[in-house]
């Protein structure tokens, strides 16, 4: 037994729900390692990736309940609990990660506030790559799509295969590999980063460079848990949450025009989409906003006047 500094160490959990090898977990065991160095080892954060300790739907539930002190999961997979959570996915509202950022500012507040009503504090926001849509097959436009076994993992992605007639199945990004190779799904819309981590080249063939949205994963702490560290532990904490959202923001910038370079490397077909193509998805675009902002009221058209402001 060491003295009482021994007694002092605080061990944290963060599960996370992507592998080990991708950008999000890689961000997330630097943020753990500079809490460690910033703390001189007294708050130690085990990073949890590849879903490992608990499944991504769960995530969440699991910090609000304190069996993890912290958690890092896809926001919009709650869009259910208030639609806020689901803002970066409403399609073509925010294509680029200039605008996600400018739309991550805008909603911010009103996410951090829902999140405290259920015991959890927000550290930060990641995006992933802008989403494309992988299919086994020519899509020239949205007619094309219909009877796809179509991936969702949201809200907006299970209404869209509703609009366009395909059968969905929803499968998280951990089943996802598994589920291509039994073809319980032939298509689904993600970014180049879920496509190369999923070895999609092996079951698919075509990727269209849609850009349809940019969504982001939230990186959250048990508010009660939170509360229990000193101050200095606290700063420590939120300052290496703020170095972990700007090195996030900048690895996915760097790294999404790798990512396609990869899946055309591995024989896929990446192109933009065709202006057919396009033009539907914008009326698919036009009708999910529609429904989101029905959903949302005054307080979603408020961050969505705001974000068109800036």
């Amino acid at each position: 037994m060491g003295g009482p500094d021994a007694l002092a160490q605080t061990k944290w959990n963060l599960p996370a729900a992507y592998p080990i090898d991708n950008p999000h977990s890689e961000n997330l065991m630097a943020f753990a390692k500079d809490v460690e160095a910033a703390t001189g080892g007294k708050l130690t954060i085990t990073v949890h990736a590849g879903a490992s300790l608990f499944k991504a739907p769960e995530i969440k539930r699991a910090v609000q309940t304190g069996q993890a002190q912290m958690g890092e999961v896809l926001i919009s997979i709650h869009e259910n609990e208030d639609p806020v959570f689901g803002i970066d996915t409403v399609p073509f509202l925010a294509t680029s990660f200039a605008d996600a950022r400018k739309l991550y500012t805008a909603s911010k507040a009103a996410t951090e506030k829902k999140l405290a009503s259920q015991g959890i504090k927000l550290l930060f926001m990641v995006p992933w790559a802008p989403q494309g849509i992988y299919a086994k097959k020519d899509i020239n436009t949205i007619e094309d799509m219909k009877g796809l076994k179509w991936r969702s993992y949201n809200v907006g992605t299970a209404r869209i295969g509703e609009l366009l007639g395909m059968q969905s199945v929803t499968i998280q990004a951990a089943e996802l590999p598994q589920a291509l190779a039994t073809g319980v799904v032939n298509s689904f819309m993600s970014s180049g980063g879920t496509g190369y981590d999923s070895k999609v080249w092996e079951s698919l063939t075509h990727f269209y460079d849609t850009q349809a949205w940019v969504p982001k994963n939230a990186t959250f702490v048990n508010q009660a848990a939170f509360n229990t560290l000193d101050k200095a532990t606290q700063d420590a904490v939120l300052k290496a949450a703020a170095t972990a959202e700007e090195r996030g923001w900048k690895a996915w910038q760097d790294k999404s025009a790798w990512y396609l370079d990869q899946l055309k490397a591995k024989g896929m077909k990446v192109q933009a989409p065709s202006t057919e193509l396009k033009a539907g998805f914008q009326k698919v675009g036009e009708q999910l906003t529609a429904d989101w902002l029905k959903k949302a009221g005054a307080d979603g058209q408020a961050v969505v006047d705001a974000y068109k402001k800036m």
